[in-house]
């Protein structure tokens, strides 16, 4: 796919051919970087996920697909670790 003025990253990243992971792995490796945004916070990033989805959860009780999203709105931020910047 070439569309005009997308992204660099799109064409390298966009066939999610570099590697393949599950997204509890993702989860996990997570935990090895340090956000930017947040340098302070001192607990795993894993966590920020799961609290994020839960109190979700709490205050959407019949939207999973929002659960969901709040699980996986940070799993982008592995891509530091294939070289990209935060």
């Amino acid at each position: 796919i070439t569309l005009r003025g997308a992204p660099p990253q799109l064409a390298q990243y966009g066939s999610c051919s570099i590697h393949k992971m599950g997204v509890m792995e993702v989860l996990e490796l997570l935990d090895q970087l340090v956000d930017e945004s947040d340098p302070d916070v001192d607990f795993p990033n894993s966590l920020h996920a799961y609290q994020t989805a839960e109190g979700i959860r709490r205050a959407h009780p019949d939207k999973d697909w929002f659960h969901l999203v709040g699980l996986l709105h940070d799993l982008g931020k592995v891509l530091v670790l294939f070289g990209e910047p935060q």
